[in-house]
């Protein structure tokens, strides 16, 4: 209880969306508990009361607290000072205080406890026991990589579908965030893939994710090659890519176009009953164009016939100017003149520094929850670009799904680590392709796969041991506090605290404005902050032990690791990823109610566990800082929660039953972008409330936001056409031979090898930066041309260097 400035405050009060109500606050080592009773009951007409009042709690992990705001107030002012926290489940609440010293020890505390622990074991989850029927269950036993292979079709014995269960990292000395058993083809010896994996990030080499049943055709993942500014290639990786794509030559049957499956389930049908807007006829579908921007650069000759020719593809998640900058620092993007069997695809999916602004900007809408009932603004709300980012995710996963589907092709996704976006894309492919993935076993199960063991980094992420720039004080100068006691109390405060001068002061403390807009997007350490500039051969620090807040600590003898190390979250290494994942799924869920096993509950209470730390589960960035923490052996399974409480998270729609011949039953089920919409939910908001009477897509659209969101429409396109036409993702094709859309020349000499030459000069012999070097390279490039174009057009260098930092983070 060192930590514990004060355990327990009995006047407090808390103020949760415009009401008020008194009671006790506690502080435990990982929970903040406020204790009241409710109102007392009303008097039945014989005069007792209907029954006796139960206490109620609120109950508040230390680590699920995003920021934390404590309020100071003149002593004139007969205002209790307040502390406001905003959480990552979206819950916030005030709690006001009529003595100051008690509001200033509950800050300290909540503050100590939050952010001040220094390591992962001091987490709730190392100490977290849970009772019966809970503690009967074992979720650890659930996912097991062999007998997901095994299911696909993949055993260490059988290799008949061309692949092979790889031992070549099972002490993860390979590839540190790679799991330990890699599915590769059977014609990849592990020497190959020794050499293939030094071509690669982090020796994140092209691996299988998913096999489809029907077809044989694969999902794999890996991180960007190390192209760089000289055009690097690595033999065995083009032969281990061409190997991947080559496992499926079964013959198939040309499929007849006035039967293609797509015809007996369109994404753009609706749900029964369920009313969908008209969208202008001569408007193309965003899913044609990108299946014909995909057939347009295809090598293969004879007749088209739909379904009938493969497109093997190279999806690279990032949009085509990022992917190009980073090869200024020795990555990039592959050389499709050493790929010639393959086709590759620009999504243009923003990364993780803009996820996080976006998720700010709806958050900025909600902030004022604590203390008003009011609805947010829905035209703010969709200013924050939230909605555009899970349909461009969702269109990329329908983009994968019918490539593997219905073109019958290999897809290899990757990003810049691949384990961000490439996560993001594999999941939701795949939970679009297999129904197995829809049933509540068998989406535990692809979480545990394609995020847990394929190295999402959720500690670097989710940010669990928190950071004090979440913590602030507000009107500290005005406080009628001693100087003594502020001085006693600085160096506790983290120098977190904020003078808030620039805030006016209210005439009642409710009306706080202000708060939780505090801008955390720092810049600083561009080399630490996404791991994207390190070499590529060291993985990110285990538990934040090479990215340490070393502090007042002393190094020991002949310079070896400090005795006490505190591990410290970088807020610019946060960002929403895997919520989006559970956004974009409820997307699915929400369009196919009958498809799915689990319900909205189940997601919205996992994306809660993840924050809750109560857990093992989602702590650490791989499966190898697990294994080395033994984690299974000291912490629960967040699936021990869920399945002792299964018929909590069922759905009572779901229809088990698949059947291609049946409409509806398909196995089969793609994203209808244009019907994408608020997870009012998980926000704490009504559905109306986000939503409104019709669909959020469907939402009046001013001429400034019509710029914001979408530059490509001219002021001069009627309102409702712009509000009903879905984009594509799709920014980019290219192949050897030729390109389409937004994409880097197929000869890149003009930027990469002037570089070289001139050493960081553009002509006249200035010194300019990364940036700028790559902004002069592009004029000639055509980028700014088409879809997704508007990347650089009319921007300065020093603004286009500003984007490339933010890609390099």
């Amino acid at each position: 209880m060192e930590r514990t400035r004060i355990a327990r405050v009995d006047d407090a009060k808390l103020v949760r969306r415009g009401e008020q109500v008194e009671g006790t606050l506690h502080l435990t080592p990982h929970h903040l508990i406020f204790c009241h009773t409710p109102s007392p009951a009303v008097e039945e007409p014989n005069g007792h009361a209907s029954h006796k009042i139960k206490p109620r709690e609120l109950w508040i992990t230390y680590p699920i607290i995003q920021t934390c705001t404590l309020r100071l107030v003149t002593p004139a002012s007969h205002l209790p000072s307040s502390i406001r926290l905003r959480c990552r489940d979206f819950t916030f609440v005030c709690f006001c205080f009529s003595d100051e010293k008690k509001a200033r020890d509950v800050y300290d505390s909540i503050k100590a406890w939050t952010c001040k622990l220094g390591r992962v074991e001091k987490l709730y989850a190392f100490t977290y026991q849970p009772q019966s029927p809970e503690k009967e269950v074992n979720g650890w036993d659930l996912y097991d990589a062999r007998g997901e292979w095994k299911r696909l079709g993949i055993s260490e014995k059988d290799s008949d579908k061309g692949w092979r269960i790889s031992k070549i990292n099972t002490d993860y000395g390979f590839s540190p965030t790679y799991p330990a058993l890699l599915a590769v083809p059977s014609a990849i010896s592990d020497n190959t893939l020794n050499y293939a994996g030094r071509y690669r990030s982090r020796a994140r080499l092209p691996v299988l994710t998913y096999l489809h049943p029907v077809n044989n055709c694969s999902i794999t993942r890996s991180s960007q090659p190390l192209v760089g500014v000289r055009g690097n290639r690595s033999i065995q990786d083009e032969k281990l890519l061409l190997a991947i794509f080559s496992t499926s030559h079964s013959t198939r049957p040309a499929s007849d176009p006035s039967s293609r499956p797509r015809s007996r389930q369109s994404p753009r049908s609706s749900r029964s009953g369920s009313p969908v807007r008209d969208i202008p006829s001569n408007l193309p579908d965003p899913e044609t164009l990108e299946d014909q921007m995909i057939s347009r650069t295809s090598t293969e000759d004879g007749p088209r016939v739909y379904g009938a020719q493969q497109h093997n593809l190279i999806v690279d998640a990032r949009p085509t100017v990022n992917a190009l900058a980073m090869q200024a620092v020795g990555l990039g993007s592959e050389n499709m003149d050493n790929y010639r069997f393959a086709t590759k695809a620009y999504l243009g999916i923003d990364n993780i520094h803009v996820m996080r602004d976006s998720l700010n900007k709806v958050i900025d809408t909600l902030k004022e929850s604590d203390l008003t009932p009011l609805a947010p603004s829905r035209e703010a709300l969709l200013r924050s670009g939230w909605l555009k980012h899970i349909t461009g995710i969702l269109d990329g996963a329908s983009l994968i799904a019918r490539q593997v589907a219905l073109q019958h092709s290999h897809v290899l996704i990757h990003c810049s680590d691949g384990w961000d976006r490439t996560s993001q894309l594999s999941a939701l492919s795949q939970l679009c392709l297999d129904p197995y993935y829809r049933t509540l076993e068998g989406f535990i199960v692809l979480v545990e796969k394609d995020w847990l063991s394929f190295g999402h980094m959720f500690n670097h992420r989710s940010g669990f041991l928190s950071s004090e720039k979440w913590f602030s004080i507000e009107n500290e100068r005005i406080s009628g506090a001693s100087d003594t006691y502020h001085a006693q109390n600085r160096s506790n405060l983290g120098g977190g605290s904020n003078s808030g001068a620039g805030f006016a002061l209210e005439n009642a403390f409710l009306s706080a404005k202000g708060f939780f807009n505090k801008d955390n997007n720092s810049r600083e350490s561009f080399a630490d902050s996404d791991g994207e500039l390190q070499p590529y051969d060291q993985s990110p620090s285990t538990n934040g032990a090479k990215k340490l807040s070393t502090g007042n600590s002393k190094l020991g003898k002949e310079g070896t690791a400090p005795e006490k190390v505190t591990a410290t979250t970088k807020v610019k290494e946060t960002s929403p990823v895997f919520h989006q994942f559970l956004d974009a799924t409820y997307q699915l869920l929400y369009q196919y109610p009958t498809r799915f096993e689990f319900n909205e509950r189940f997601l919205r209470r996992l994306l809660y566990h993840l924050y809750s730390c109560q857990y093992g589960t989602f702590l650490y960035n791989n499966e190898r800082e697990r294994f080395e923490n033994k984690v299974k052996e000291r912490t629960r399974s967040v699936w021990d929660y869920f399945l002792s409480r299964r018929e909590q998270f069922l759905n009572p729609s779901y229809e088990a039953t698949v059947d291609d011949n049946v409409r509806g039953k398909e196995r089969l089920v793609l994203p209808r972008t244009e019907e994408v919409r608020w997870w009012s939910e998980v926000f704490g908001r009504e559905d109306r409330e986000m939503n409104g009477p019709a669909p959020a897509y469907a939402a009046p659209i001013t001429s400034k936001m019509r710029t914001d969101i979408n530059e490509d429409f001219s002021d001069g396109k009627r309102q409702e056409d712009v509000q009903a036409i879905p984009s594509s993702v799709l920014t980019g094709v290219e192949t050897a031979e030729q390109k389409v859309g937004a994409v880097p020349p197929v000869k890149q000499t003009g930027i990469m090898d002037g570089l070289v030459r001139g050493k960081g000069k553009l002509d006249g012999g200035v010194k300019v930066g990364v940036g700028q070097q790559i902004a002069a390279g592009m004029k000639g490039l055509g980028i700014g041309k088409g879809k997704g174009a508007g990347i650089t057009r009319g921007k300065s260098p020093e603004r286009l260097e500003r984007e490339m930092e933010v890609e390099m983070q």
